[in-house]
Formats: C-alpha cells, sequence, structure tokens
C-alpha cells in the first residue's frame, strides 16, 4: 500500500516541536540530573573540539583554534539543535568566506568594502531564511578580512574558510 508522503518542511516542523518538548523535559529534570547532562553536553563539546583542533594539524592549517572554537559553537543537546546549528555554520561560513574573498580581492585594504560583504551576506542569508547563518557569515566575512595574515591572500583566505568550515 502506498503511503501519502509528507512534505520535509512537515518533518522539519515535527522535528522542532519535538526538540522544544525535550527541552522543556530537560529544564524540569532536578539539578542532579541537570549536572549530568550538562557533564556530557560538555565532554561531547570537547571532544568535537579536539576531534576538529587535531584534524586542521593533521591537514597542516596553523590555526586549529577556528575549527574548536566551531565545534563548540554549534555542540547542541539534541539532534534537531546539531542539525539546525551545523547548517547555519557551515552555510554562513561558507557565504560569508566567499563574500569577504571576493571583497577582499576587490577591495583589500578598505574597510568600506569589509563593511558592504558583511551586509550582503547577512541580507543573503536573510533572503534564504537561513537563521543564524547571517551571523556566521558576518564573522567569517571578518575574519578573512580583517585577521592579519602573512602570505598570499588567496591562500590565507582559504585556510581560514576551511579551518571554519571544517
Amino acid at each position: 500500500m502506498n503511503l501519502p508522503r509528507r512534505p520535509l518542511a512537515e518533518h522539519h516542523h515535527r522535528l522542532d516541536l519535538l526538540a522544544s518538548d525535550l527541552l522543556r523535559l530537560r529544564q524540569a529534570l532536578p539539578p542532579r540530573d541537570r549536572l549530568i547532562v550538562g557533564l556530557t553536553h560538555a565532554l561531547r563539546a570537547v571532544l568535537a573540539a579536539s576531534l576538529g583542533y587535531f584534524a586542521t594539524s593533521l591537514l597542516g592549517l596553523e590555526q586549529g583554534f577556528w575549527a574548536a572554537i566551531t565545534a563548540i559553537s554549534v555542540s547542541q543537546s539534541s539532534y534537531a539543535e546539531v542539525r539546525n546549528s551545523s547548517r547555519d555554520q557551515f552555510i554562513g561560513a561558507l557565504l560569508g568566506g566567499l563574500i569577504g574573498m571576493g571583497a577582499a580581492t576587490l577591495g583589500q585594504d578598505h574597510y568600506l568594502a569589509y563593511m558592504l560583504a558583511v551586509i550582503v551576506g547577512m541580507l543573503l542569508c536573510s533572503v534564504f531564511n537561513l537563521g543564524a547563518a547571517g551571523r556566521v557569515s558576518g564573522i567569517t566575512t571578518t575574519i578573512i578580512m580583517l585577521v592579519p595574515h602573512t602570505g598570499a591572500f588567496w591562500q590565507f583566505a582559504l585556510f581560514r574558510l576551511g579551518e571554519v568550515t571544517l
């Protein structure tokens, strides 16, 4: 028998409802149980940060702390939260990185180019309803355009983009 297929948006909505129910239940836990949940979350975040940090080292990237920061920023307590946060992180970093690289190529030493690049990235994320990806886009653009670097700019930008996206 063929069952009707639900649209993907309906599945996401149901996952979001389940995530909010789970959050409400977690908040109702006694302090000891919340402590255990917090410890579990912290251990997962440290493991993810360590994996990101050492993965960048193995790839020969010099500033693996960006991967560790990113891993901690996307670590969440539930699958739905991780999925949304990771999606926003990846899309925001990619979009901000590409826009930042383009803007820096056109106006590398011009603060106006930086400001416009941040605005464009955040606006695009807003138009496409990508939530927190706009914030990550602005951060990635800032890293690419304002963090001092040595050597070829394109190499620096690609490395930073890879570290943040990883």
